[in-house]
């Protein structure tokens, strides 16, 4: 509250223009709804399944090997998972990029371009993957931000068409990669720990820093917050959005060079619930599905956990089909829990922080009170003129 005096009378105005309505919804979830608190309770749960590994398999789960598998299963998906972190703060979805991976190891071990691969270096191979994968998204991107079809709808037309075009490329057939040096580089390791993993934590790296360190990642914050505001702000909405759709396909084509040296094959069953499993990963590593909100680092912990339960059902014999229903029941109590956070309820709307757009608004003034003036504390908007002493 500030005071002016001048002409005989004063006027009152509010100091910070919020409501308490405001404030509470800005900071109800308190320690627990910040990124640290997010992430430490996922670190919290990542050992929680570490132990319950331990008690119930033993040296199996403890081996170092077995902890070795667990980190190269997580590295594919958790690639995958970076750029869908980035699409799905920025208020979108990509449900193709299982699909875009199969279709970018398909056209990588094509007999021309191993043919190629041969007669220059294997980075060709490396080259076909990311190119196929970045057109996919430049395609994705384009129809959602300037066609302004639904991003579930766009993605869902672009699984079903890369999935066809890898099978009838590969004539359904697995294609083997035959360039040993390709596999010798990427099944390989560097001080004990494997190519792939150095991989995943170099992606994750180098998404954190994009996310949280250069003007593209609060453009992407902002575009998923609010998107109108966001281009009444200066930032080309449309534009951003196609980055963002390249930057998944780019990480798909990443991944599916990946799958290629585990697997010594490109084949158009590569990548099958890819997409489900990524965006798991993601929602329960804190990112909100209706974007504005999201971190790499919870990612991360996100694709552990999962593969790490699954390797921890897995030693304990227990089938595909419970795996497949408890992790149904984690990505719903989830979200149910990141909406608790976000809004203090369970609701999916956003969280309403700040007055409403035209004129600052103080406890007491009714609803709608924005005119030009300022208001006071238990006043109706407008300026208020205290009696002359």
């Amino acid at each position: 509250m500030s005071s002016d005096t001048s002409g005989g009378s004063t006027t009152l105005t509010a100091g910070t223009g919020e409501s308490g309505a405001g404030r509470r919804g800005r900071s109800g979830g308190g320690f627990a709804a910040g990124p640290v608190g997010r992430n430490l309770g996922l670190v919290v749960a990542l050992v929680i399944l570490c132990i319950v590994g331990i008690v119930t398999a033993g040296d199996r789960f403890a081996d170092v090997d077995n902890v070795l598998t667990i980190l190269r299963l997580a590295s594919v998906i958790g690639v995958v998972s970076i750029g869908m972190t980035f699409v799905i703060i920025g208020g979108g979805i990509d449900l193709s990029v299982g699909a875009l991976a199969a279709l970018a190891s398909v056209w990588a071990t094509t007999l021309a371009t191993q043919q190629m691969a041969e007669d220059v270096h294997w980075i060709v191979m490396v080259f076909t993957a990311l190119a196929v994968g970045a057109v996919a998204g430049l395609v994705n991107g384009v129809v959602i931000a300037y066609g302004r079809l639904a991003a579930f709808i766009a993605t869902l037309a672009m699984l079903a068409a890369a999935r066809g075009l890898a099978e009838i490329i590969a004539n359904r057939r697995t294609q083997i990669v035959r360039d040993q040096d390709f596999l010798s580089f990427f099944a390989g390791d560097v001080l004990g720990v494997p190519t792939l993993v150095i991989i995943f934590a170099l992606v994750a790296v180098a998404g954190w820093v994009l996310l949280n360190r250069t003007t593209f990642g609060r453009r992407t914050f902002a575009v998923g917050g609010n998107a109108e505001a966001a281009r009444l702000a200066g930032i080309r909405v449309q534009r951003h959005t196609v980055k963002l759709y390249v930057l998944s396909g780019i990480t798909c084509g990443i991944a599916a060079v990946m799958i290629m040296a585990r697997t010594t094959t490109g084949s158009s069953t590569h990548g099958t619930l890819w997409e489900l499993d990524a965006i798991a990963a993601v929602v329960i590593g804190g990112t909100l599905l209706i974007g504005g909100r999201g971190t790499i680092v919870g990612t991360v912990l996100g694709v552990l956990i999962f593969t790490t339960l699954g390797n921890v059902f897995t030693l304990n014999n227990l089938s595909s089909s419970a795996q497949a229903v408890a992790r149904g029941v984690i990505i719903i109590l989830a979200v149910m829990l990141q909406q608790r956070l976000a809004t203090g309820g369970f609701s999916f709307r956003r969280p309403t922080a700040g007055p409403p757009a035209g004129g600052p608004v103080t406890a007491g003034a009714p609803a709608g009170a924005v005119s030009g003036g300022t208001t006071a504390d238990g006043a109706p908007g407008g300026t208020v003129q205290a009696p002359t002493r």
